[in-house]
């Protein structure tokens, strides 16, 4: 084992040896100071999962939270030396931890705070010029044919259960106690200005935004919608993406979508 990997083992394995010639700049006992930077790094990255996923954590309680972190920093140490890129794998881990069965819905909530973790530092980009979006109305016989190019902090998540209704109740909107977990819904997440909005999509709505992800053009997109619900109202929807400033720019039909 090379050295970087048995010091990186001694992080990760609490009862794992001081690596062998692992030495201090003033002669301290190496397994002392090894102690101490393995309990600093351990608290530092379960304070990063708490912060990054706080739903996740109240609804199993800090003390059961700080637990299943610590598994999960057992088994994978950050690959970056941001810690904000920290917990990417988190949800996955937890829909396979045992304990956690009881919650089902935990790995999606999780899943849903990963989303808004990455919505925040997604890149910048403007919402499209008015003069763009009125070139594309005024030719209604091609609209359909046009493409939608969305912000870069934008993604839905499709849930099994109320992630979107219990995610609310933890910021105070909503009674949690009148939430029915199991209820399916779908999440629409993206940053407006500087904060991260979570809105809950109908079927159609959310059918519309996966195909325009996917790179349909707007005829497809709607179509796809109305598949999945009759009462699909593009210009509802046209107008919460323009509210949001989710749609950066069209894209014209002698244009590919990439």
């Amino acid at each position: 084992m090379s050295d970087q990997a048995g010091f990186a083992n001694a992080l990760r394995d609490r009862l794992a040896p001081c690596p062998a010639g692992l030495t201090t700049w003033n002669g301290s006992d190496p397994a002392a100071r090894l102690a101490v930077y393995r309990n600093n790094v351990w608290v530092s990255l379960i304070d990063a999962l708490a912060d990054g996923f706080p739903v996740t954590q109240a609804l199993v309680g800090a003390d059961f939270f700080r637990a299943m972190a610590q598994c999960f920093i057992a088994a994978q140490l950050p690959r970056s030396a941001l810690l904000a890129e920290y917990g990417a794998d988190f949800p996955d881990f937890i829909a396979g931890f045992a304990p956690a069965d009881p919650v089902p819905y935990l790995a999606d909530v999780a899943r849903l705070e990963w989303l808004r973790v990455q919505a925040y530092h997604a890149a910048d980009a403007d919402p499209v010029a008015p003069e763009r979006l009125q070139l594309a109305l005024s030719q209604p016989e091609t609209l359909g044919q046009w493409g939608l190019r969305l912000h870069p902090s934008l993604s839905v998540l499709a849930s099994d259960y109320a992630v979107v209704a219990l995610w609310a109740a933890h910021q105070g909107v909503g009674d949690l106690g009148a939430v029915d977990p199991s209820r399916a819904e779908t999440a629409l997440v993206l940053r407006a200005g500087l904060e991260v909005e979570v809105i809950r999509l109908a079927a159609g709505a959310a059918g519309f935004i996966q195909q325009v992800l996917a790179g349909a053009c707007l005829g497809a997109a709607v179509e796809q919608a109305m598949a999945r619900a009759a009462d699909f109202d593009f210009s509802e929807m046209l107008a919460l993406l323009l509210r949001t400033g989710a749609i950066t720019d069209l894209v014209p039909p002698e244009q590919e979508m990439s």
